[in-house]
C-alpha cells in the first residue's frame, strides 16, 4: 500500500534531503490534501516540532479533519497524543521519546500504550549507517531496528522504519531491510526512505510492508 507523506516546515509542505536540506516546498495546501483524499492513509509529520524549532500544530489539526492521517513529530506524551486524536488523527507516531541512554525506554512505551490504545500507537525506527537517529534525526542512540522491534513489540500496533540515508533521494528503498525486518513482528510494518516506483512500491506489498512516498510524488515521477 502507498502511503501518502505530508511533511510540514514552516506552515508549508516540503520535502527534505536526508532529513536537512530543502528540495520542494509547497504553499498550496488544499491542492495536496485533494490529491490524497481517496487514499486510506495519509502520514503527516511536523518537521518543526521534530527539530524542536516551532511546531505546525494549527495546520495539522486543520489536515486531520479532511484526510485519515497518523500524524508524528515531536511528539513527547500521551496527552499530547490524545489531543491530536480528538482533532481527527486516526493514529500518532511516537519516536525520539521511546529511546533514552540506555536504549529502548520501555516504560514510556508501555504508559502511551494504555494512556491511547496499541493500535492508535506506531512507534517509528528512524535510522542512519544501521542505528537509531532521533531528535529530528541529529542524534543516534546504540540500539538496532531489530533491538527496537522487539522491544517495542508489545505495546504498538505499528512501526515506522524510516532509512534516512536515503530519504529524499529517491534512490531506491534497500528492500533487503525491509525483507530482514518483516520476520521480527506480526504488525503492520511501513517503510520509508528514497522510494522511487511503482515497482518498488508493488515489491515491498509482495512481502507485506506498506509504503510511505514523499519525494517522488511531489516531484511528480510517481502519479497519485
Amino acid at each position: 500500500m502507498l502511503i501518502p507523506s505530508i511533511d510540514l516546515m514552516g506552515g508549508r509542505i516540503v520535502q527534505l534531503e536526508h532529513g536537512e536540506d530543502l528540495r520542494l516546498a509547497f504553499d498550496d495546501v488544499d491542492h495536496w490534501i485533494e490529491r490524497f483524499s481517496r487514499y486510506p492513509s495519509v502520514q503527516l509529520i511536523d518537521l518543526d516540532a521534530a527539530k524542536r524549532v516551532g511546531d505546525n500544530r494549527a495546520l495539522i489539526e486543520q489536515i486531520a479533519k479532511r484526510l485519515p492521517v497518523q500524524v508524528g513529530g515531536g511528539i513527547r506524551t500521551p496527552a499530547q497524543a490524545q489531543a491530536l486524536l480528538d482533532s481527527g488523527a486516526r493514529r500518532v507516531i511516537f519516536g525520539s521519546v521511546l529511546f533514552g541512554e540506555r536504549g529502548v525506554d520501555a516504560e514510556a512505551a508501555a504508559a502511551i500504550s494504555s494512556a491511547i490504545t496499541p493500535q492508535q500507537f506506531v512507534a517509528s525506527i528512524d535510522t542512519k549507517a544501521g542505528r537509531i537517529a532521533v531528535r529530528g534525526w541529529r542524534d543516534q542512540v546504540d540500539v538496532t531496528p531489530a533491538q527496537a522491534i522487539a522491544a517495542l513489540d508489545p505495546y504498538c500496533g505499528a512501526f515506522l522504519y524510516t532509512h534516512v540515508d536515503t530519504e529524499g533521494t529517491m534512490s531506491g528503498f534497500p528492500l533487503e531491510v525491509a525483507r530482514a525486518l518483516r520476520p521480527l513482528t506480526a504488525r503492520q510494518l511501513i517503510v520509508a526512505g528514497g522510494i522511487r516506483s511503482q515497482a518498488e512500491i508493488d515489491a515491498l506489498d509482495a512481502i507485506g510492508v506498506d509504503a510511505v512516498v514523499g519525494m517522488a510524488v511531489y516531484s511528480g515521477i510517481l502519479a497519485t
